[in-house]
């Protein structure tokens, strides 16, 4: 058993002292950046933004081909006098002046880029007359630990090492060799949004089939902060980065794709090659109807600074990916592969010795100026709720089976409420409809003495223990066909969706409306959607969802077989589990925490639904979804929030009331992601938002009042409210770490307040993953001999009155069980398979105990008496949450995933109109 876990996490060494480098810092300046904005504007006379330069393809062009660039700072295309570059040596004007003057060009069309061509000539000019001068380098010393302290303890980094730092750091590290099993691996710095990237190159091989494939390790490095911790953290994250051989699709089905490119420089007496690999977008475009470099690329600018080697075209590398991927005539380029594009032999992830090989090489590399932060140890052996004990060699399956099946039926019967439930099938496969039809009375175990014989070939009917069943199976016909959406493009593609949603609501409502007295659920088999790529928005599930909700229905869906599928039984039965879920037939099993959680305690549970113009009815729409489950409360425990009507309505009423189209704002819909600046998204340098900052200012006190509102309706009871930070902070960013202080709540531009304000007995956990970012550590358990693994668990620091835990989950029991000692990177004689094996990488689920009765929050209350809180049970009950008998151990607690699954039903449509907010509920 280990008793130790390890976090992939560094923080400054504070025994080291300042931590400084001396760098050279370049700024555009006041008459370069002048002259590159008008020519901008020039060349872009549509442009929106004319005052802010697109350098991203003049960054990567110059990271990739000015040996010396470690970083670039943010917001340089809008005021020449902040940091642009920064390098550990002055970056020679012959190499500055032809990549400045390339870029330029390329901002203009064929035809008309001579005055583009025209600004290197004027960079390299003597003349004053005509000549434009490149800024001077300067020398500065850079501290790559400089942090502010928030008012509630916890540490940020300035804003700028958000990207330098990480830059920094795979600099250093790219310059060591790492070794292991024989083999020597060399990596590339890979520039990310999030952070900076190493990648092993050349790739490894894997021959299997009559077929090499090629795959890398990678390590993802980003800066983050962890709440109420006196210092900033480094992660490093690792995973196998696997190459594309073969296109299993048609041009004009890719979207986007990743192609790293290895360029030589071509500089005279410099170095060959630098330590970095060039991102670029590889994509159809449907305007010029022929792939093309996308998304800023700088591949196409390439060729016009070096004339001697070849570059792949787009054409050529979508053809014939293996032949750029082992080098042409000194250019390598790699496309990033991705399951859209076909299959893959190599399988995701790493071993369990390898992670912590490349997490020691890293540890190395760092000091002395970062140490790792300290190994977390359990802080209970109480990791899961009452559950089932499972079923074991000896042990009769049956006897599972049969306990499990009673919890169902009782759990669908409270939710029913005496209703009966009419289900409809509507299938296209015959194995399918078996599948689901021989699945439903295994899982709620009606005896067969129970079963009403069918009437027909189409009805069954099942009727017992106080649960009434009719399923009516049906072919899909033409509702499970795509869409028919019009290509008359003048017209926005949310209307024409919204037209082609309409005609399958029509559709629909031809095949029947279920009794007023009984639920009714909606099962559908339709073909996955990379069936319906040839046409965006042709695919039909969700007209399907919106059509059913109107008429009352809930709705979920099953894929088609396909030829060698061999869990089609396994998936009947989670289509069930589903649908049980829709109906609120679930509830969180007892916990083994203790006495310190009260017996009548509820759990209520916030999730923020955001959809842009890119989302799945193609309008934007905000919306916060609150869900509240009260065990043991008998019909109707789990409820969402109604806030039009202002009371609590059963879950499967939610999900409907979702369903309800709302209008779109002008203007809304284009915000990114950022995140906050306390949890470093920000000051990354994320997509800013278009929207008028008073526009989402309004949006942001709307939310928090909506969640003033949910918490007066919770004070009646003990209260556990979860909410994800990753999620939520975008809309009450008094969530983000930097805003955070204990057993304090934050709204707006008020002052924090107590949260027993909010409710004597209220209790505040948040929770967050590495939320495709790594802001989460990655981590792995040790035991006293270094042995490596995983472990489930809760654990924590010694520190006195900790606030933060790390929730690990056990291993799914579908998870196949692998050989110990097996090495994807380095495979062994006895291990030749082991690339092409799937290696589990669990995460870990952060918990942060905001609000709770400690002994000041209970003085402040006026409460000196009573017994104080202690944040590891509430840890543990909130891990405890992500365990149920019928589910493998859930990302998020229960609560919070039901609410997050609500927000499928959020489907706006175009043309509609509702009054109110765009985050308020039906």
């Amino acid at each position: 058993m280990y008793h130790t876990i390890r976090v992939a996490a560094y923080e400054p060494d504070p025994l080291l002292g300042p931590w400084r480098e001396e760098m050279r810092v370049l700024r555009l300046g006041e008459e370069l950046h002048t002259e590159l904005t008008r020519m901008h504007a020039e060349a872009d006379k549509g442009s929106v933004r004319p005052g802010r330069l697109p350098v991203r393809r003049l960054n990567s062009l110059l990271q990739a081909m000015a040996p010396g660039v470690i970083a670039t700072g943010r917001n340089a295309g809008t005021d020449g006098c902040l940091p642009w570059l920064y390098a550990r040596e002055a970056v020679p004007r012959e190499v500055l002046t032809p990549v400045i003057g390339t870029w330029a060009a390329g901002m203009f069309r064929e035809e008309d880029d001579t005055e583009g061509a025209d600004l290197e000539q004027r960079l390299r000019s003597d003349d004053p007359a005509e000549a434009v001068h490149l800024p001077h380098w300067e020398a500065e010393s850079v501290d790559l630990a400089e942090t502010v302290t928030s008012v509630g303890g916890t540490a940020e980094p300035a804003a700028r090492l958000y990207s330098l730092l990480p830059e920094w750091i795979a600099f250093r590290l790219a310059a060591r060799t790492f070794r292991t099993g024989g083999i020597t691996l060399r990596f590339r710095v890979e520039s990310s949004g999030n952070g900076a990237r190493l990648v092993s190159w050349p790739p490894q091989r894997y021959e299997r089939r009559g077929q090499t494939w090629y795959y890398s390790a990678c390590l993802n490095i980003s800066v983050h902060t962890v709440p109420f911790a006196s210092r900033f953290r480094v992660h490093v994250s690792t995973q196998v980065r696997r190459w594309a051989t073969r296109l299993d699709v048609r041009p004009h089905q890719l979207g986007g794709t990743t192609v790293l490119l290895d360029a030589p420089l071509p500089w005279p007496g410099g170095p060959d090659r630098g330590y970095r690999l060039m991102v670029n977008t590889l994509g159809y475009d449907r305007r010029l109807k022929e792939l093309a470099w996308r998304h800023h690329s700088p591949a196409p600018l390439v060729p016009e600074l070096d004339i001697v080697r070849n570059y792949p075209q787009p054409e050529a590398l979508f053809s014939h990916p293996e032949r750029w991927i082992n080098g042409s005539g000194g250019v390598a380029a790699g496309i990033v592969y991705h399951p859209s594009i076909g299959p893959h032999e190599v399988g995701p992830g790493l071993m369990p010795r390898e992670r912590a090989d490349l997490d020691a090489w890293v540890e190395q590399g760092l000091r002395p100026m970062l140490t790792r932060v300290p190994d977390l140890t359990r802080v209970t052996r109480s990791n899961t709720p009452s559950l089932l004990p499972r079923a074991r060699a000896g042990r009769d399956p049956g006897v599972q089976d049969a306990q499990l099946a009673l919890q169902r039926r009782a759990a669908l019967a409270r939710a029913l409420n005496g209703r009966a439930l009419e289900i409809d099938i509507f299938w296209q496969s015959p194995e399918t409809r078996a599948a689901l039809l021989a699945e439903l009375p295994k899982l709620i175990g009606f005896p067969p003495g129970e079963i009403v014989v069918p009437a027909d070939d189409d009805t069954w009917r099942w009727r017992g223990e106080g649960v009434e069943i009719r399923v009516r199976a049906r072919p899909a016909g033409t509702l499970a066909d795509a869409l028919p959406i019009s290509l008359e493009r003048r017209r926005p593609r949310a209307v024409r969706l919204a037209e082609a949603v309409e005609g399958r609501c029509w559709l629909v409502a031809d095949q029947g409306v279920p009794r007023p007295d009984a639920a009714g659920v909606v099962i559908t088999e339709i073909a996955g959607k990379e069936r319906f790529s040839a046409v965006p928005d042709s695919d039909p599930k969700h007209a399907l969802r919106i059509a059913w909700a109107r008429q009352g229905r809930l709705s979920q869906f099953v894929n088609l077989p396909d030829r060698t599928d061999s869990g089609l039984e396994h998936r009947a039965r989670w289509t069930w589990l589903d649908v049980f879920r829709q109906l609120g037939a679930i509830s969180p099993p007892a916990h083994r925490v203790g006495a310190g959680v009260p017996g009548d305690l509820q759990y209520a549970a916030l999730w923020f639904v955001r959809h842009t113009r890119k989302g799945p009815t193609r309008c934007p729409v905000r919306r916060l979804v609150a869900v509240r489950v009260r065990p043991g409360d008998g019909p109707g425990v789990i409820e969402g929030w109604d806030a039009e009507r202002a009371e609590w309505v059963p879950y499967p009423k939610l999900l409907l009331l979702l369903s309800q189209a709302v209008e779109p704002v002008a203007g809304e819909g284009e915000e990114a992601d950022t995140g906050g600046p306390g949890d470093g998204a920000a000051a990354r340098g994320g997509r800013r938002p278009a929207t008028r900052p008073g526009v989402k200012q309004h949006r942001q006190r709307d939310t928090e009042r909506q969640i003033r509102a949910l918490l007066f309706q919770l004070r009646d009871r003990p209260t556990l409210l979860l909410a994800d930070a990753g999620n939520l902070r975008q809309c009450w960013p008094g969530l983000r770490n930097g805003e955070l202080d204990r057993d304090m709540l934050s709204f707006g531009t008020e002052p924090a307040q107590r949260h027993t304000l909010y409710g004597e007995d209220l209790r505040v956990v948040l929770v967050r993953d590495a939320n495709a970012r790594g802001e989460v550590a990655e981590w792995y358990a040790r035991d006293a001999k270094g042995g490596v693994g995983f472990a489930e668990g809760v654990w924590g620091t010694a520190e006195t009155g900790s606030r933060v835990f790390a929730s690990t989950a056990s291993k799914p029991h579908t998870v196949a069980k692998l050989p110990k000692g097996l090495m994807k990177l380095a495979p062994t004689a006895q291990g030749r398979t082991a690339p092409g094996k799937t290696a589990w990488n669990p995460g870990q689920l952060e918990i942060t105990v905001l609000g709770c009765l400690s002994e000041k929050a209970l003085a402040d209350s006026g409460r000196e008496g009573d017994l104080p809180d202690r944040p590891a049970e509430w840890a543990t009950l909130t891990h405890q949450l992500r365990y149920h008998d019928d589910y493998p151990p859930l990302a998020r607690p229960l609560p919070l995933h039901l609410a997050r699954l609500a927000g499928e039903y959020v489907l706006p449509m175009a043309g509609t109109k509702e009054e109110g907010s765009t985050s308020s509920a039906p």
